[in-house]
């Protein structure tokens, strides 16, 4: 570091380096001993969010990567249908197990699992993108949610964002240094600088990847104005529970096995190379045949794909698109 698009070809040309792809972004790893260890400093800037979260990963010199990941929001529909389907079977004439005492109070603090899945996903990411760029500082805008006087239940577990910021703080503490900065403070870090945070089109970089850049600039400095404003759209994918029947019964009284992560031989979300759909990742499969969706849209390519046409090239559990600067 730091290093040009040109060379890092001539790299490859040469056979000095290997191109990999991490989440769809192209990067190189050496083959050979590097002539200089330097590295710059880089901070990684993040905005939590209610629906979308903003991450950038900034240098002094460069802005490397401004990422808008979609919150994990399932959680608790999911865990309610779980809960509703289980005690259904309970006024059924089958046999089934005993319910058993509530395990989770034996966690101190306990974290709703929904809360935790919403900053655990922000963790991944972190730990995804530390194994290709040296993150030395770590600044994230701190969530203050508003409580209410005389509510002691709701001042407990008010707000999703809330509940799970101290448990993430730890973890960032144990990575590198950590920096936390209010909402005014962000605010007044956009003003210094003359940038307008935009509310009307949420894919655009002013609406909240400009608070992340604002954010890691204040820490390596270098910039006045975002210089990349090249945005890397992240949504996880989705993975139902396996169910032995689905929620209602087809015709014929008949309930159809349903979700699972396995589809014959490859885990569900796994990216392959298809000679008529060329780069997709694997969902369910009917039969004998695979299901074969989009990267960009999740749209399904085709229902009836064979396993032996389709070439796996890894593990993946996230979908992305590279957007335009706008």
């Amino acid at each position: 570091m730091p290093t040009t698009s040109a060379r890092a070809r001539r790299w490859i040309r040469d056979r000095k380096a290997t191109y990999f792809y991490q989440k769809g972004v192209f990067c190189v790893r050496l083959n050979v001993n590097p002539s200089a260890t330097y590295t710059q400093e880089i901070a990684c800037g993040v905005d939590p969010g209610g629906t979308w979260e903003a991450m950038t990963l900034k240098s002094k010199a460069h802005t490397i990567l401004n990422i808008q990941s979609e919150a994990v929001y399932w959680i608790k529909g999911a865990l309610q249908t779980k809960r509703e389907m289980r005690r259904s079977r309970r006024f059924r004439k089958t046999p089934c197990r005993q319910p058993r005492w509530n395990r989770g109070c034996l966690r101190k603090p306990r974290i709703p699992p929904s809360t935790l899945a919403r900053w655990n996903a922000k963790l991944r990411l972190i730990n995804i993108w530390r194994k290709v760029v040296p993150i030395s500082h770590y600044v994230v805008e701190d969530i203050a949610a508003e409580t209410r006087k005389g509510q002691r239940r709701w001042n407990r577990s008010f707000s999703p964002l809330e509940v799970g910021k101290n448990w993430f703080y730890r973890e960032l503490r144990k990575l590198e240094k950590l920096s936390l900065k209010a909402g005014w403070e962000t605010k007044n870090l956009r003003d210094a600088l003359g940038l307008v945070k935009s509310k009307s089109n949420q894919n655009a970089f002013a609406a909240h990847c400009l608070d992340s850049w604002v954010l890691a600039n204040s820490v390596v400095g270098g910039h006045l104005a975002p210089e990349n404003k090249r945005i890397h759209y992240l949504k996880p994918l989705r993975f139902h529970r396996r169910q032995l029947h689905r929620l209602q019964p087809s015709k014929g009284d008949v309930r159809k096995p349903y979700g699972g992560t396995r589809s014959l031989g490859f885990k569900r979300g796994s990216l392959v190379s298809h000679p008529k759909y060329k780069l997709c990742y694997i969902g369910g499969f009917l039969g004998e045949r695979l299901s074969l969706h989009s990267l960009e849209t999740s749209r399904r390519l085709t229902q009836s794909a064979k396993a032996g046409d389709c070439r796996f090239l890894g593990y993946n559990s996230w979908r992305w698109q590279v957007s335009s600067p706008t």
